[in-house]
């Protein structure tokens, strides 16, 4: 089975390295980086994941993923690193471009790019975000950089995005690019994971929900002359229960993240690792 293991809050209690290397040794297929930069103390915005709205105390404590996979992929050699997701109209694609392909070269290849567009209005503003807009200018950073991973002299010209000829080195390892995963479950995500995405990467979500999605991605594929096959799916942010991963897998999942308690020192996450190993590797 494909199996992958998230990163709790805060996610710098146990270091990179040694999350990384455990879930390597165990079996785990990868590991997963998820990214706020920046949480302002005064929002309106209600969270996503409560039924209050309230923005848990915690949520002020991620480390920035790129640096945190880079240090994952000089501790292992062969687990996939991948950000679970990474906020992309929150950041620059003339400097993230650069980024990604260096982790990707650096690491043999092993890098996933899982995109989201960003829940908190505020901090999406902050950090210069058009939030009513977000994922038109999440499709233009990505093209942008698939531009940049691709071409020895590129440019694009957006709305959001617009640069002349541009020399940007290294190149990713994998070719083309990474592949490009969209996370979510917002109305056209299936639509836009086939015009410009490898993947989709849903996190609340049942497998019933999968099953119909499954369809949908192999349905919109055939029409626009892409091998269904080449869509894949990744459920994120699950109990690590051998039941529901293989709920999630028989309902058409390719890949399903599982979430580990916070563990506040090594030898708690090492525990933490090899019973989640247990439940659904073994």
């Amino acid at each position: 089975m494909t199996i992958g293991v998230s990163t709790p809050l805060p996610a710098y209690k146990v270091t990179a390295a040694f999350m990384a290397s455990k879930a390597e040794e165990l079996g785990f297929e990868s590991i997963w980086y998820a990214e706020h930069p920046v949480i302002p103390v005064n929002t309106t915005t209600p969270f996503p994941g409560s039924p209050d709205g309230v923005i848990p105390n915690n949520y002020n404590h991620f480390a920035d993923p790129f640096i945190a996979l880079a240090q994952a992929s000089g501790a292992t050699s062969k687990i996939t690193l991948g950000t679970g997701i990474s906020l992309i109209p929150e950041r620059n694609p003339l400097v993230l471009a650069k980024a990604i392909a260096t982790l990707d070269l650096f690491s043999g290849g092993r890098f996933i790019l899982g995109v989201g567009a960003g829940w908190l209005r505020e901090e999406t503003e902050m950090l210069g975000g058009d939030f009513d807009h977000r994922w038109t200018q999440t499709r233009e950073s990505i093209l942008a950089m698939k531009e940049m991973w691709t071409k020895d002299e590129a440019e694009f010209h957006g709305k959001y995005y617009d640069f002349p000829l541009v020399r940007v080195y290294p190149k990713p390892a994998q070719k083309p690019h990474p592949p490009v995963f969209l996370g979510g479950m917002a109305r056209n995500v299936f639509k836009r994971v086939i015009a410009w995405g490898d993947g989709w990467m849903p996190n609340r979500v049942t497998p019933a929900q999968i099953e119909g999605g499954r369809i949908a991605l192999d349905e919109l594929a055939r029409d626009a002359g892409r091998d269904p096959a080449s869509i894949s799916i990744t459920v994120h942010g699950q109990s690590p229960t051998r039941p529901l991963v293989q709920s999630f897998l028989d309902a058409g999942a390719d890949r399903v993240i599982v979430k580990p308690e916070l563990c506040e020192d090594e030898a708690s996450m090492s525990r933490e690792l090899e019973r989640m190993a247990d439940a659904v590797l073994r």
